[in-house]
């Protein structure tokens, strides 16, 4: 109750109002990804979603978080509220491709009611028949929500959420006070996989997408990911398990994640309804271009071009170190707010998703 009061006081008193504009477009972009009529042709629509979510600036110590809709409606809220510490108004690209796993994760997840269960036993059996570590099916599977959530933020957002994810991860371990490295320890009482699993998991859901220099990306981030490789245990029993069985797993874990066929999305894939091509690749690469300069910025872009497009950009220049991130981080604020301002969702006209907008030509005879 009190994030939702949060939310809705945030947002009507004008709170940090450039970015968190810029910040509200991200999710409403990626949340449209998965649930506009454009996106989901021949799938019903979501079961329990109504809008985009709505977000909100929140406790540093609890990270980026959501409230799905299933929770707000006991309230009788029907939209689900994503929070980033406020940090990371200023500063942390990398924490803004967690906002994939929020709200094209989580909040795509608890949208469609069956899908988790569905791709839970897919994992589970698919594991089963697999040759790997036998507490591996149950260890993943009763995971499935953050998992997938993993998953779906890569779908939407390309490689860039999921080499943001080992690089975020060393820096959460850091600001932890521990060392800069992610983390091989996976306790039974945490609901997300151990860090080196979802890095492994990150490299095999890449490599899925539907873009040419696909395999080139995963074996990027699996070789990041390799460099904080040391004995992995599991539960509290701390069951060892090898290198091999980890990575032969999350390829397991990430087919059913992106081909699975689901009776709750009628007969389709979550790859189906989103995925990430060569032409997502040519948009980074030319917002890019405007991000590292200091010429004003475009006031239109393509039809074809989404706020995921632009925090992608900023995360691979990023990591391109050329540019200082201050002025990065601005530039991708700014371009956030302009397609903030275009977006009809947030006009006098109201379209609950931008997908669903789509031309009507008439003519007289």
């Amino acid at each position: 109750m009190l994030d939702i009061a949060q939310a809705v006081l945030q947002h009507g008193e004008g709170y940090n109002k450039k970015i968190t504009d810029a910040y509200q477009e991200v999710v409403s972009d990626l949340y449209d990804g998965f649930l506009s009529a454009a996106d989901r042709k021949g799938i019903k629509s979501p079961d329990l979603e109504v809008v985009a979510p709505l977000v909100k600036w929140g406790d540093p110590e609890s990270g980026p978080y959501t409230w799905p809709v299933d929770a707000t409606k006991s309230l009788g809220v029907m939209t689900a509220i994503v929070s980033l510490p406020a940090a990371n108004a200023q500063r942390g690209i990398f924490a803004w491709a967690a906002l994939g796993h929020e709200a094209a994760g989580h909040d795509i997840l608890h949208a469609d009611k069956g899908l988790q269960d569905e791709l839970g036993r897919c994992i589970r059996n698919e594991l089963k028949n697999a040759d790997v570590n036998v507490m591996l099916p149950n260890y993943w599977a009763a995971r499935i929500d953050e998992t997938a959530s993993d998953v779906l933020g890569i779908l939407n957002m390309g490689p860039a959420a999921g080499i943001s994810l080992v690089g975020y991860f060393r820096a959460l371990n850091a600001a932890c006070g521990k060392e800069a490295a992610l983390r091989n320890v996976g306790p039974r009482d945490d609901p997300h996989p151990a860090d080196i699993l979802r890095g492994y998991l990150a490299a095999s859901a890449v490599r899925l997408l539907d873009f040419g220099k696909a395999s080139v990306w995963a074996e990027a981030i699996e070789g990041e990911v390799e460099k904080d490789l040391e004995e992995i245990k599991l539960d509290s029993n701390h069951v060892v398990i090898s290198a091999d069985d980890a990575k032969r797993s999350a390829d397991v874990v990430a087919s059913c994640l992106v081909k699975m066929k689901a009776r709750s999305l009628d007969g389709h894939a979550l790859g189906e309804i989103q995925n990430w091509n060569d032409k997502d690749e040519q948009i980074v690469r030319d917002i890019r271009a405007s991000l590292r300069v200091s010429d004003p910025l475009p006031e239109l872009y393509g039809a074809e071009t989404y706020a995921a497009h632009v925090v992608a950009a900023a995360i691979v220049e990023a990591l391109q170190g050329s540019t200082p991130l201050p002025v990065l981080f601005e530039r991708m604020i700014s371009t956030l707010k302009i397609m903030h301002d275009k977006n009809p969702s947030w006009g006098p006209l109201y379209v609950r998703h931008p997908g669903n907008v789509r031309p009507l030509r008439a003519y007289c005879s």
